[in-house]
This record gives C-alpha cells, sequence and structure tokens, in this order.
C-alpha cells in the first residue's frame, strides 16, 4: 500500500514568520514615519512663523498626490519588496541627513521644505508598494487577517509614535528626533531583506512601457466588477468620513466646551473602535459575505457619524466616537482587503494606487468647506450632510451585485 503524503496545512498569518517579519518591518517604518512628522512640525514651528509651518507641512501632499500613479506602475515593474526597500531607505538617508544638518547648524525652513517634498515624492512610490507586497508573501486566504494585522500596525504605531517623538525632543530637540525616525525607518531595512517573496506566474509581466502598464492598470480597475465601484464608494466614505473627525472634531471640542482633553477622549475612543475593527479581522479571516457586511458596516457608520454632531455630553460623545471607529475601521478595512483580494497580483500595486489617489486627492477638498459651512450653518448640518455622503458610499456597496456577494476566503 502506498502511503499519501498530505502536505501541511500553511500557517496562519499571525503564526506565519514570514509574515510576522513584514510585520516587524512594516510597524517599525510606521513608527518611524510617526516620529519623522512630529519632529518636522516641532523644527518648522521653531524656525518659523505659524504659516511657514503649515506650508512645511504640506509640502509633502502635492507630489505624493501628482506621482501616485506612476509609483503604482513602477511597483509593480520592479516588484513590491525592491520598491518598499528603497523608499525605506532613501527616507532614512534623507531623515538622518537632516538630522545631521541641524545639529551641525540652524538652516532655516529650506531643509525642512525639502525633506517634506523628498517624503512625499517617496511616498508615491512606497505606499502603492505596501499595498502590493501582502499578496507575495502569503496565500489568498490570509490576506484579510493581514489586513487586519496591518490596520493593528497602523493604530499601534501612532499610539506610540507621539510620545517617542515627544521624548526625542525632550533629550535632543528636533535632530534628536529626526535622528530616532531614521533608525526607526533603518530598522525595517534587515527585516524586509529576510522576507520571502512569491514570483507571479509566467504572462504577468508589465507591458512595453510605463504608460502602456499605467493605462492597463486603470484599464484593470474600470472593468472589473468588483474593484470600479469598490473606488466609488472608497472615495464616497472617505469624502463624508474625514471632515468630521479632523476639523469638524475641533470645532465639535471647541463648540461644547470639552477643550483639547476631551477631544483626546473622542480620539481615543475612536482608535480603539478602529483598534478592535482590526483585532477581530485578523482573527476571523474568512468572511463569506464580506462585500455585504461591508456596505451594511459602511452604512451604519455613516448614521453614527452622523450623530456625533448632535449628541451634547462628552461620554456620549466618547462613546458615539468608538462606535465610530468599530463600524468605520471595520467597513475600511473590509475594503483594503477586498482590494487585495479581488485584484490580480499583477496589478496590486496600480490598483492600490488608484485607491490612495481617490482618498488622498479628494478628501482634503472636503476640509475648507466643512471649516466654512460650519460657520455659516453650524455643526449640526454639516454633520448630517458628511453622515449622507458616506452613506452613499455603503449604498454603492449594498447595490452593487458583484460588491456584494464578494467574499474575504480565509
Amino acid at each position: 500500500m502506498t502511503a499519501t503524503l498530505i502536505p501541511p496545512a500553511p500557517a496562519r498569518a499571525h503564526r506565519d514568520p514570514n509574515v510576522l517579519r513584514w510585520l516587524g518591518a512594516y510597524t517599525s517604518s510606521m513608527l518611524g514615519d510617526n516620529v519623522f512628522y512630529l519632529a518636522l512640525s516641532w523644527a518648522a514651528v521653531q524656525a518659523g512663523t505659524p504659516a511657514q509651518a503649515g506650508l512645511v507641512m504640506a509640502a509633502s501632499a502635492l507630489p505624493r498626490a501628482v506621482l501616485m500613479l506612476g509609483g503604482g506602475v513602477i511597483a509593480d515593474r520592479l516588484g513590491p519588496r525592491r520598491v518598499v526597500i528603497g523608499s525605506d531607505a532613501v527616507r532614512c538617508a534623507a531623515v538622518l541627513a537632516v538630522a545631521a544638518l541641524l545639529f551641525l547648524t540652524h538652516p532655516g525652513l529650506w531643509p525642512l521644505a525639502l525633506l517634506a517634498c523628498v517624503f512625499g515624492t517617496v511616498d508615491a512610490v512606497f505606499m502603492p508598494a505596501v499595498g502590493a507586497l501582502p499578496a507575495r508573501i502569503t496565500g489568498k486566504d490570509q490576506l484579510a487577517r493581514v489586513q487586519g494585522l496591518r490596520g493593528l500596525a497602523i493604530r499601534a504605531a501612532s499610539v506610540v509614535g507621539a510620545p517617542l517623538g515627544g521624548l526625542g525632543v525632550a533629550l535632543g530637540g528636533a535632530p534628536a528626533a529626526f535622528a530616532l525616525a531614521g533608525a526607526l525607518i533603518a530598522l525595517s531595512i534587515p527585516l524586509l531583506l529576510s522576507v520571502r517573496v512569491r514570483d507571479l506566474p509566467a504572462g504577468t509581466g508589465g507591458g512595453a512601457t510605463a504608460w502602456a502598464d499605467l493605462k492597463a492598470g486603470l484599464r484593470h480597475v474600470r472593468r472589473h466588477r468588483v474593484l470600479g465601484p469598490l473606488m466609488i464608494a472608497i472615495a464616497l466614505g472617505d469624502l463624508g468620513f474625514v471632515a468630521p473627525l479632523n476639523v469638524g472634531l475641533t470645532l465639535l471640542a471647541d463648540h461644547r466646551g470639552w477643550g483639547a482633553a476631551g477631544m483626546g477622549w473622542i480620539l481615543a475612543g475612536f482608535g480603539t473602535g478602529a483598534g478592535a475593527a482590526s483585532l477581530l479581522l485578523a482573527a476571523r479571516g474568512r468572511l463569506p459575505r464580506a462585500g455585504l457586511l461591508t456596505g451594511c458596516a459602511c452604512t451604519a457608520g455613516s448614521v453614527a457619524v452622523g450623530a456625533l454632531g448632535f449628541v451634547p455630553g462628552l461620554a456620549a460623545a466618547v462613546g458615539t466616537a468608538l462606535l465610530v471607529g468599530l463600524l468605520t475601521g471595520l467597513s475600511g478595512a473590509l475594503c483594503g482587503a477586498l482590494l487585495q483580494t479581488q485584484a490580480d497580483p499583477a496589478y496590486l500595486g496600480r490598483v492600490t494606487a488608484v485607491a490612495g489617489l481617490v482618498s488622498l486627492g479628494l478628501t482634503p477638498l472636503s476640509l475648507p468647506f466643512a471649516a466654512a459651512a460650519t460657520g455659516t450653518f453650524g455643526l449640526g448640518p454639516v454633520y448630517a450632510v458628511s453622515a449622507a455622503v458616506c452613506g452613499l458610499g455603503g449604498l454603492v456597496l449594498l447595490a452593487v451585485p458583484a460588491l456584494r456577494r464578494a467574499e474575504l476566503p480565509g
């Protein structure tokens, strides 16, 4: 009798050493990012006026948005791991160079503005590559869990990064904080070098030119039964969500008399809910009706967003923010997981670039309009309109049959 060898089941994402090495690299890089932006804002305020500091902080946005689609092409043509390693190396070198310059002299704002532009340019390549990498390091059935782990890393980095940056500034000023950011980004490079990457199937190479690759990627999104409508849903969800949780929250805390401490508690509630959503996805993995759940979470989350503008007390606002974080965090994580599982791996860099451009290009436009509308109509109507826009994203998810039936294997 011949024995049949049954291959062992692949490890789940949270037990896979390859995924854990990637997760460590990603967490370290995100920590470095958070420390960097705190150091940049501190150094800019010290070197110039508040208006000049604002311009320095915004200097990364334009190159990131303009170059994002091209960054997706580069990530798919060169391979996402190589691009992420190169991006981290450039960012590390730039941050350490500015740290040394600030330590030796007082050059003013120009090196800070240049550093912000470098970060924005590199981010245009880094972000699509980061989105394309998970499909190369694990199986399709683990991509939902990886998306949940990634969300946990983002939350942890945002919670730990600010105190770390503040400690760096307290101990040695902006040069020390920049040096700390560079060291954290540098730590990700050896971890990424140890990550094993799967090759794409034969016949999935790029086109003759980068322009042809870009057109092919946009065509892939436009013609896909799930990806095209999903981009519309992401755009509407982010457009309605960003203003209430940014400028709207500041105005709400000021109007209600809760102050900065109250706003901090509301943000903590939101972060807790979003972290719980990522943990749920990392633990659950497989969701047979993921598209339907995403639409329901987004629609219910839009109601919670609207309610946040009408709650009278701080405790109720914190509870509502926790619910907003849980529902919108779940829908956002599921949208990311659906992008990962529905897109052809050969196009993932370009698909991620389109999703990033939709968010980064459209959502900032809502902030000045929300602030102006609040002064004219009040907080309640602005939150109600934002909730309606966010809810439209949920309705798109529920109305498109292919999206509604989309599954997450696991």
